[in-house]
């Protein structure tokens, strides 16, 4: 589901106009990207729990060119499920093996 198809869906859920819903996520997504550039946690109960943290400095290969870069560190955000939201990807969805690589069917 991209941007546009859950805009559609939450419209069409809570009875919002098209604009309305998508008011609502930007504004839900700019307090969340404003509450991490503060350094602060957005721990949702039941849904999970999104933070900044630190990545340390990396050298890694660029696969075009086999050039060895370097990446600084720099801050990147992370999001942990919560418990609710885990059980309820376990009750209805499974792992299974498909030509030797593990998928995620329901």
């Amino acid at each position: 589901m991209n941007r546009n198809e859950f805009i559609e869906k939450l419209a069409s859920r809570l009875n919002l106009t098209k604009r309305g819903a998508r008011q609502t996520v930007d504004a839900v997504f700019g307090l969340i990207t404003e509450t991490l550039s503060k350094n602060e946690p957005v721990q949702l109960t039941g849904f999970g729990k999104f933070e900044p943290r630190a990545r340390r400095e990396s050298n890694r290969i660029n696969p075009q060119t086999r050039e060895r870069i370097r990446v600084p560190r720099k801050v990147v955000p992370t999001f942990k499920p919560g418990k609710g939201l885990r059980e309820k990807l376990s009750r209805s969805l499974r792992v299974v093996e498909a030509g030797g690589k593990l998928e995620v069917r329901k």
